[in-house]
């Protein structure tokens, strides 16, 4: 049984977006009651004490606050449930919490050779202690099991697979796209052998993506815009969703509905997608094709 925890479901910058004036971020500066998202993140356990993150969002400290189940052990000084951070990608919005994560707990960091590479060359992130923090290395379609502080198996297995993508923004320029640059994770309770598969970052549904997500019991999919040209639209800049690395919500919600999904979630969804107005037509929309557009701290069960 996998339990998860929500941590963020918007897209990098979150909602609002400290300098945006789109009608979503307006809505929830203006009104307290209007539901803010923070940058996209989840949480998993198999035993709900020791707990494993998929990306650590600049925002890791406020979800965790918002979290219980990550919080410190009650009468213990130093402590924490999370045993490691598994990394889908080098943007910014996936790497920059571990620099909250430098109190000296101990924990491994999972990731493709490429975003270690970009953690080695950085020299701010050798606050990272590595006599406590570790780093290890995955590769697609090279399944691994993540193991516990005390080295037992964590009763789960990960399989990362390659998916359409970009190199992260900052890194555009200075490194062509290659392999690793975006993962997607396909995670296996190994006790009853449900299935889920978190895929934050996808540019388009390609034949060997629908096969990692055929059947899963729970799938994670990139909900970064609505349509494509959703962000010209509004102004807000001259990128499609695919420049940017992702495809849009109208176009993955039939490539993806013959596959025997059970449960499909929209996460990293951008301040701009109209998905997030619960009164909208394309809310509806998700939702009548079967689609959960997530809050933040939702805790689910597998």
């Amino acid at each position: 049984m996998i339990k998860l925890v929500i941590l963020g479901a918007a897209a990098g910058g979150g909602l609002p977006q400290w300098n945006c004036g789109c009608a979503n971020c307006r809505a929830a500066f203006a009104d307290p009651n209007v539901p803010g998202a923070t940058q996209a993140s989840i949480a998993f356990s198999a035993d709900g004490e020791h707990w494993f993150l998929v990306n650590a969002s600049p925002d890791i400290r406020e979800q965790i606050r918002q979290s219980p189940v990550l919080h410190p052990k009650a009468g213990q000084l130093r402590h924490s449930p999370i045993c490691g951070v598994i990394l889908t990608n080098g943007e910014v919005d996936a790497v920059a919490g571990l620099l909250s994560l430098r109190e000296g707990s101990p924990f491994t960091i999972y990731a493709h050779d490429r975003v270690l590479d970009v953690l080695q060359n950085n020299s701010i992130f050798n606050v990272l202690n590595p006599l406590k923090v570790t780093r290890q290395a995955i590769a697609p379609e090279l399944g691994f099991e993540p193991v516990l502080p005390d080295g037992r198996s964590a009763g789960l297995r990960i399989e990362p697979f390659v998916t359409p993508g970009k190199a992260a923004l900052y890194l555009e320029g200075s490194a062509d796209h290659a392999e690793g640059d975006t993962l997607g994770l396909r995670i296996t309770d190994l006790s009853d052998g449900k299935v889920l598969v978190f895929l934050a970052a996808c540019a388009s549904v390609t034949p060997e993506v629908a096969e990692r997500l055929a059947g899963a019991d729970l799938v994670f999919f990139d909900g970064t815009v609505w349509t494509d040209t959703e962000l010209i639209d509004q102004g807000l800049s001259q990128k499609t969703g695919q420049r940017m690395g992702h495809i849009a919500m109208d176009a993955a919600i039939p490539a993806l509905a013959e596959l025997g999904i059970g449960r499909k979630i929209f996460l990293h969804i951008n301040n701009s997608n109209p998905a997030w107005q619960s009164n909208s037509a394309e809310r509806a929309a998700a939702q009548a094709a079967g689609w959960l557009i997530p809050a933040d701290g939702l805790e689910l069960t597998l």
